[in-house]
């Protein structure tokens, strides 16, 4: 054996020694990841203490072990990373058998591969506290009666020298006799009430400090619990309750009572006092930190949530692609108005990547380290319009079973889109308006007015100044809404951006779906130039996937409908170019089931009438609710 195996062999076999000594410890030992919620590794005695294997406690999350006191765990964990240790007796875990037992835990950090951990010690408090018994009353039995008499003669001292002993004790202390006057008074109790001790000798004691109630009724002095011990021999505590100074000033206070017996029979009771303003501060402070954790909380698993739903969005594309004129001035317009906190009005058809120039006006503006949050107008149904919007509470109506976040409050010193905003109904745009104008809103079935401060960027693909003329949009919502108008440009109206647009959305789908390697045609960008693109950016998306997938070499299959760009259309003479409402009610109408017919009666996706029109399908459902449009027709 070679001097280097030999070495390595020790340091196995002091590796070893050190892993049974943490294995057979019999303290309850465990390794937290404070980050993942995981407990990294832990001992055998810490699997007896908590009553579960091993292998289920390393999959098992520590919140669900201390959930039901998440926020005292997190108060905890944070501290002990701040200061390095720490040490509790306040936290419970709830150990496999559905039982709950109390846990003194010391803690201290260790850093495994640059990443802080928590070392957590857990012992069984009523498991200690037995322990602690057994080892006085063993040590009291070896003592023997020598040890007896030293604590007998301990207590039979001097009167003078116990007097001395309660004179010097920090908590309030007096006695009474059998009518309640006082035969003690220690100067800690006397200071706290502003008296001096011997102002209160031979004076009942509740009409000194006990005579009223917190809320300031009378309260009677059979009904103090000072005076029961001295009735019934038992010892009575007080936890929510005031004693009264001599200046009329109240302090909260903990006392106890006990009855003091000689010979069998009550001649008083000795009381014990303590001013607990500051724990009650400190108590209120940390209830108010819980409480704001909890909105905190709340509003994160909202954010979240929402978070989440918008994953599973599809943008557009990830930054704004053309190099055409309107697409350089909407670029400037972003400069200019990103920077301030005015509202936005995007007009442009569906499909012109409106939602992409709202998000390029929140990266750029002060509020981009705070979410953009996006309403599709739309979708929300008027009797969900105030809920969704603003949020309720528990219980404010059938099927609200808990507290829930609005889309403002979620947006609160961030971004609010409002995507097709002309869709909201005409009777709920007051509502809309008023939070708007003030920053202010109550939830749903709540009285608390609450404050906000949003950015509000709105896009709409309607005429809202023809809406408004025909009296379905307000005209104080609009001129609210357009501070800063854009116009997002058609796709056909910008052809010189129709080559790096299906260039970029080639490289990107062909990214995503794992089919890289195909290019475009000269023949190809012309055919797309060619076309009308009556659903804008989207749908030229779509044809560039649909592309992709129906190739089988490295040229693509575009499948475009046989429309031509530069289709005639009838001028009106001047005498009709004027339209009533309803005439253009009417034409929407007919064009709609126009679509419809040619899409056999499909409402959504390939071939549909949403696509054929270039409308969204919530855009298209909330047409033909607007329209009275029946399928049967």
């Amino acid at each position: 054996m070679t001097e280097t195996d030999s070495l390595n062999g020790w340091a196995d076999l002091a590796y070893s020694s050190r892993h049974m000594v943490f294995e057979h410890c019999a303290e309850a030992i465990a390794l937290l990841n404070p980050f993942s919620d995981r407990l990294g590794d832990l001992n055998i005695a810490a699997c007896k203490l908590l009553g579960y294997p091993r292998q289920e406690l390393l999959e098992l999350p520590v919140s669900k072990l201390f959930g039901h006191q998440l926020a005292d765990l997190i108060v905890f964990t944070q501290a002990v990373m701040d200061k390095g240790r720490g040490w509790t007796e306040e936290l419970s875990c709830n150990c496999k058998s559905g039982e709950r037992i109390e846990l003194e835990i010391s803690a201290t950090t260790l850093q495994i591969k640059g990443e802080q951990h928590l070392i957590l010690v857990m012992r069984e408090l009523s498991h200690e506290k037995y322990q602690r018994d057994q080892a006085h009353t063993e040590r009291t039995m070896r003592g023997g009666l020598i040890e007896w008499r030293n604590i007998l003669n301990l207590f039979q001292e001097s009167e003078r020298d116990n007097q001395l002993l309660l004179s010097s004790v920090g908590d309030g202390i007096y006695s009474i006799n059998s009518d309640g006057l006082a035969t003690f008074v220690n100067p800690a109790g006397a200071r706290m009430l502003g008296w001096e001790p011997q102002d209160m000798i031979g004076k009942n004691i509740h009409r000194i400090h006990h005579h009223t109630h917190a809320d300031g009724s009378h309260y009677p002095v059979e009904e103090c619990p000072i005076y029961k011990a001295v009735r019934d021999g038992v010892v009575h505590e007080g936890r929510q309750e005031v004693f009264w100074r001599r200046d009329g000033s109240s302090f909260p206070v903990e006392f106890t009572s006990t009855p003091v017996i000689s010979d069998g029979r009550i001649v008083g009771a000795v009381v014990v006092f303590r001013d607990i303003t500051e724990r009650r501060s400190t108590e209120t402070q940390l209830q108010n930190a819980l409480d704001e954790l909890k909105v905190l909380k709340e509003r994160l698993e909202e954010q979240n949530a929402y978070l989440q739903e918008e994953i599973h969005i599809e943008h557009n594309f990830r930054e704004i692609v053309g190099q055409s004129d309107p697409i350089k001035k909407i670029i400037k317009q972003i400069d200019v108005v990103a920077p301030t906190d005015a509202s936005v009005l995007i007009n442009g058809e569906s499909g012109t990547g409106k939602e992409l120039i709202a998000r390029a006006i929140h990266q750029a503006s002060r509020r981009n380290a705070s979410p953009l949050i996006r309403v599709n107008c739309a979708a929300i149904p008027a009797e969900l319009f105030e809920s969704e919007f603003f949020g309720h509470i528990r219980g404010a109506f059938t099927g609200a079973v808990r507290d829930r976040v609005g889309r403002f409050e979620l947006a609160d010193g961030g971004t609010l889109f409002l995507d097709e905003i002309g869709e909201i109904p005409l009777e709920l745009q007051s509502k809309l308006l008023r939070v708007l104008q003030e920053g202010q809103f109550e939830r749903v079935g709540e009285e608390r007015t609450r404050k906000v401060d949003v950015r509000i960027i709105a896009a709409t693909n309607r005429d809202l100044r023809q809406e408004v003329a025909v009296k379905h949009f307000r005209e104080d919502l609009y001129f609210r809404l357009n501070v800063f108008p854009i116009q997002s440009p058609a796709l056909r109206e910008r052809p010189m951006d129709i080559a790096p647009l299906a260039a970029h959305f080639l490289k990107q789908t062909g990214k995503r779906l794992n089919m890289s390697g195909r290019r475009l045609r000269n023949s190809d960008i012309e055919r797309l130039q060619n076309y009308s693109w009556p659903g804008n950016i989207r749908e030229l998306q779509n044809v560039i996937e649909r592309a992709l997938i129906t190739s089988n070499g490295a040229d693509l299959n575009l499948d475009l409908p046989d429309e031509p760009k530069n289709t005639v259309t009838l001028q009106p003479s001047p005498s009709s170019m004027i339209m009533t409402d309803a005439q253009i009610r009417e034409l929407e109408r007919n064009n709609m089931q126009a679509a419809l017919k040619a899409a056999d009666g499909k409402l959504f996706g390939k071939s549909g009438a949403a696509e054929l029109l270039g409308l969204k399908p919530t855009t298209l459902a909330s047409r033909f609710k607007r329209l009275e449009i029946k399928l049967e027709e």
